[in-house]
């Protein structure tokens, strides 16, 4: 039976008015509660927290909330929309964080678009949250909301379509490597797309151990080269730094004899073509990570003599997916009250899923793990935490092995809370 999706959503959206909600995590009995959760009990914690202000994170849901801020600027292939219209996406988003990685993440959407006043709005904000996840936001303006943020709040700033995107392309391509029999170090590889996502996988792979030279960045005008005069600054160093064969032209050229292509690129089909991976190198890896249409077919892809194919689909071998990392990396660095988030953390995080899976077992349709692979959101909390302890970015020292445990105690009694609610009708259920 055929599924609309769109209908089924709506009417879902309409019945529960939204996906999340607040629920309480202390006991109410009668007066006395009251007394001790209000005032005039509220008043010991809150003197002991404008003593010391890091005991926030011990008397309040500080260290388990953050904020998924966006202004509608650029909204999961939807567009500029406005906050009102993201704000579907960014519940979807926090029920994700909740799911899998029991954060309490609460959508921010903006009234402005304007990166200054953003900037000031989220600092204003940030003494509540334990971290902030931007989301959505369009470039350039993102890049420099992200620098400014991460400068000036003590907490981790995270931009999914940057950080997240880099962690899980990662992951995925050290696998898709080690099935084809190849090293990341000598590999040749192409970028599709310079935007948001594509900047920041560039630069993770190279502080894995890319070869910057080995690497061909493309945008939608051609190959990144010193010979092109349009290019910004930015783009002009990322030239400077990479191609060291000098190409020129477009995608085809930039594709081929290439090991592999890791695409954010306009979503397809057809941005790559069957004749391009032809003609790159045996035993191709292709990344067409573009929603909701990948950049090619997979099965177009290995017709064209493609060994690993991954997409960001769930219908798909391979799905390459952010909702792999950031619940994750949000556990990991809430657990340790982390000051901000680097590339040792980022890079133990792809590794640790990238390890997960070699686990498992890699094939060319097996690479990556999936959201209902439960272990692997527990050992990636616990592989950000010790990069963040081991790199000075925690307040608070954890036991490792104590912090998978609590976090697969903590996404069990997310399910089962969320199964009793329904098993008794608290939860509307949806039929489809």
């Amino acid at each position: 039976m055929s599924i609309d999706y769109n209908e089924v959503s709506l009417r879902g959206h309409r019945i529960s008015r939204g996906k999340i909600g607040i629920a309480l995590k202390v006991s109410v009995r009668g007066l006395d509660d009251f007394a001790v959760w209000y005032t005039p009990g509220v008043a010991a914690p809150s003197l002991a927290i404008a003593k010391d202000h890091d005991r926030v994170f011990e008397y309040t849901n500080k260290g388990n909330s953050i904020a998924i801020v966006t202004d509608g600027s650029r909204v999961l292939g939807l567009g500029n929309i406005g906050p009102e219209a993201a704000l579907p996406v960014m519940e979807g988003k926090s029920l994700l964080f909740k799911y899998l990685g029991d954060v309490d993440a609460v959508p921010i959407c903006l009234s402005t678009q304007d990166p200054n006043e953003i900037v000031k709005a989220v600092e204003w904000l940030a003494p509540t949250y334990g971290g902030i996840n931007l989301e959505d936001i369009a470039q350039p303006k993102c890049f420099t909301i992200f620098q400014e943020l991460t400068k000036r709040l003590p907490i981790p700033v995270f931009h999914d379509d940057q950080q997240g995107s880099a962690v899980v392309a990662l992951a995925g391509l050290m696998n898709a490597l080690r099935v084809v029999g190849k090293q990341l170090k000598s590999a040749s590889l192409t970028m599709l797309g310079t935007g948001a996502a594509g900047r920041s996988t560039f630069r993770l792979l190279t502080s894995a151990g890319a070869d910057p030279k080995k690497m061909i960045l493309v945008d939608s005008r051609g190959i990144l080269s010193l010979e092109r005069k349009d290019l910004d600054p930015a783009k002009r160093d990322l030239a400077a730094s990479t191609n060291g064969e000098g190409r020129v032209g477009g995608l085809k050229e930039a594709l081929r004899g290439m090991d592999g292509v890791v695409a954010f690129a306009t979503p397809g089909p057809g941005v790559i073509t069957r004749e391009m991976v032809e003609g790159m190198a045996e035993k191709a890896i292709v990344f067409a990570l573009s929603n909701p249409v990948p950049e090619i077919s997979p099965s177009e892809a290995k017709a064209a003599g493609a060994a690993v194919v991954a997409t960001g689909r769930s219908d798909y071998p391979n799905q390459v997916n952010n909702s792999l990392g950031f619940p994750a990396i949000f556990r990991g660095m809430l657990d340790v009250h982390a000051k901000g988030i680097n590339v040792p953390m980022m890079l133990a995080a792809a590794e640790e899923i990238a390890r997960f899976a070699e686990e498992k077992g890699l094939s060319r349709d097996s690479i990556m793990p999936t959201m209902q692979d439960d272990e692997v959101f527990p050992r990636e909390a616990a592989a950000v935490a010790k990069a963040a302890m081991d790199t000075g970015m925690a307040r608070n020292k954890v036991a490792l092995e104590e912090l998978k445990r609590e976090t697969r105690e903590r996404l069990s009694r997310v399910r089962k809370t969320m199964e009793l609610e329904m098993r008794e009708g608290l939860i509307p259920r949806l039929e489809y």
